[in-house]
């Protein structure tokens, strides 16, 4: 029983992983709109390029904006469209944006495209809201696509239209070239000024040091030292005043000149009188 039950399992989870990787199916109105949406991309592609061819683009981009440039080229393609259909497509809806980059985009891209544009067959996916179809292009120097996105509802409207140009191996590897180049330069410069910055931390401090030595307040002077002036000894070679001092002292020692000698004579302090 156990083993049925497990056969029963792995078929089951079989059979819904083949349900998964199954496409969805489109319904009939879906599928409709998608035929629609390739249709109409078509003559969007011609019309465009005929504007361009005629020199038309340059007078429109400068005298009208966004919505005048819807108005009048949904005017035209809904009378294109109503011509070459037989009367089926009765109206034709846009935004003056995606009118405005399909004529700024075309311009350069018809250039690089060269002589002889030739158009594939549109192809168109879902994409949620939208609807997305890519007209495949071609010239004499290289080969690009239109892509042009619809609203998916009842107003079909188209809200962008762009030729791209695809890029050759040179020009990749060219490209990825100057990246490369571009991205290592720039972390080389950014490596050699942060080593700048580093090195500059040195002369930094060396100069605060200096500063900080202008900025010290020199030492006040100190204060001069007190001279006391000398006593200056001055021998008296003025006899007649050594014999009066030796007179006088032997007077009031009651003794003879004899007695005693002068040897020097010394002038007294006069300070200590004054102060007395």
């Amino acid at each position: 029983m156990k083993k049925i039950l497990k056969t029963l399992l792995m078929l089951t989870c079989v059979l819904g992983l083949t349900a998964c990787g199954a496409e969805e199916s489109i319904s009939d109105v879906q599928q409709s709109k998608l035929d629609s949406a390739e249709y109409r991309s078509g003559y969007v592609v011609d019309a465009v390029m005929s504007i361009i061819n005629e020199d038309i683009d340059e007078t429109w981009l400068k005298e009208y904006d966004n919505m005048e440039l819807a108005h009048i080229f949904s005017n035209g393609m809904t009378s294109i469209l109503s011509q070459v259909s037989g009367g089926s497509i009765t109206d034709f809806e846009c935004e003056g944006k995606a009118v405005n980059n399909a004529l700024t985009s075309f311009r350069s891209g018809m250039e690089e495209l060269g002589d002889n544009i030739t158009t594939g067959d549109a192809s168109a996916v879902v994409n949620d809201d939208t609807i997305i179809v890519t007209v495949p292009v071609s010239g004499s120097a290289r080969n690009g696509s239109v892509e042009l996105i619809f609203s998916n509802d009842v107003f079909f409207t188209m809200t962008s239209c762009t030729l791209n140009t695809d890029s050759s191996m040179g020009e990749l590897m060219t490209r990825a070239a100057l990246n490369t180049v571009l991205g290592m330069g720039t972390v080389f410069i950014v490596l050699v000024l942060i080593s700048l910055i580093i090195s500059c931390f040195g002369l930094i401090s060396k100069m605060q040091a200096k500063l900080a030595k202008k900025e010290v307040p020199a030492p006040a002077p100190a204060p001069a030292p007190v001279v006391e002036e000398p006593v200056i000894e001055e021998s008296a070679d003025d006899e007649e005043l050594v014999a009066v001092i030796a007179a006088a002292i032997a007077e009031y020692e009651g003794t003879s000149v004899e007695g005693f000698r002068v040897r020097s004579i010394k002038r007294a302090n006069t300070r200590k009188w004054k102060n007395a």
